[in-house]
């Protein structure tokens, strides 16, 4: 379960959204996509195109003939101590390619994307459907988009609890902005919620749906607006993996010449550990991202 803390406007943690997604389609797993916001129809026809292998060597390659140049350049200007001393590199040209990159400026073909199953919960089409519902005593649509996953994860196989005829699959599931006002909660509006427990149990019966099924899941949250910083903290506990993303835009920051190169910060909160004691931490947490004609970078 990862769940994401979206930035101010929204812009970085929707694209990070649709790059899990269309990391789905390409891999040919399933997806499950569920908004109040947007419908998940035109959240797919968004998805970025994936790179392929001769353009992705193209794209980086002009990339790294670049950075290459810049060094050529900047070695006139370090002292000659540091001269033999390894260079950090920040590049996506020196490491391992995992999994597949994509190209922003450009749409994933409609064919690629229908060569996969896919399923959609739109908040505002279930509601209309049926009468107001209120089971394991929680939000309305909340309870409605478990009991979308709960069928899904049981009728097409993704159950690895039961032994499945159907060819073994991984279901990616997608959740657009949890908690917002839009799927009927108020955290987001008051620091004394009506309901202030709905969203934990919704991700407490999340994470047994998740631990017992071939799936995994992505969540977007508008955390800047939540008053509350206890459901914060439950949010956070409740989860395996937690990013927060904090733009640039409208901040001192975008002024600063340190952070000129980038548009915002990644914040890593909590990092999975999954049947551990401890988790695998990374040599730094400097992370910052930038949004390029054509790719997203994390650096």
């Amino acid at each position: 379960l990862v769940f994401t803390e979206e930035d101010k406007y929204g812009l970085y943690s929707n694209l990070l959204f649709k790059y899990f997604l269309a990391e789905g389609i390409v891999c040919g797993h399933g997806l499950f996509v569920a908004s109040a916001k947007e419908h998940p129809d035109n959240i797919l026809k968004e998805l970025p195109a994936p790179l392929l292998d001769d353009a992705h060597r193209k794209e980086l390659g002009d990339e790294a003939a670049a950075v290459k140049s810049g060094d050529v350049q900047d070695s006139m200007k370090i002292a000659w101590r540091y001269q033999n001393l390894p260079k950090m590199e920040t590049s996506p040209t020196t490491y391992t390619k995992f999994g597949h990159y994509y190209d922003i400026s450009k749409k994933m073909p409609p064919e690629l994307s229908q060569s996969i199953k896919w399923h959609s919960f739109y908040l505002h089409e279930e509601l209309s459907s049926e009468p107001e519902m209120k089971t394991w005593n929680m939000n309305s649509g909340y309870a409605r988009l478990l009991q979308s996953i709960q069928r899904i994860i049981s009728q097409e196989g993704f159950d690895g609890s039961d032994p499945q005829k159907k060819q073994r699959n991984i279901l990616r599931i997608g959740i657009q902005s949890l908690g917002s006002i839009l799927w009927g909660d108020d955290i987001c509006c008051s620091d004394t919620p009506e309901d202030p427990h709905s969203l934990t149990k919704f991700l407490y019966v999340l994470r047994g749906l998740l631990r017992k099924s071939l799936s995994a899941c992505i969540i977007t949250m508008p955390a800047h607006l939540i008053q509350n910083k206890a459901i914060m903290e439950r949010v956070t506990n409740l989860s395996d993996m937690v990013v927060g993303l904090e733009s640039f835009i409208g901040s001192e920051r975008e002024t600063n010449p340190l952070y000129k190169d980038y548009h915002g910060l990644v914040h890593v909160h909590q990092i999975p550990r999954l049947n551990s004691l401890i988790c695998d931490v990374s040599d730094t947490k400097d992370l910052a991202f930038r949004l390029k004609r054509k790719q997203f970078t994390i650096e």
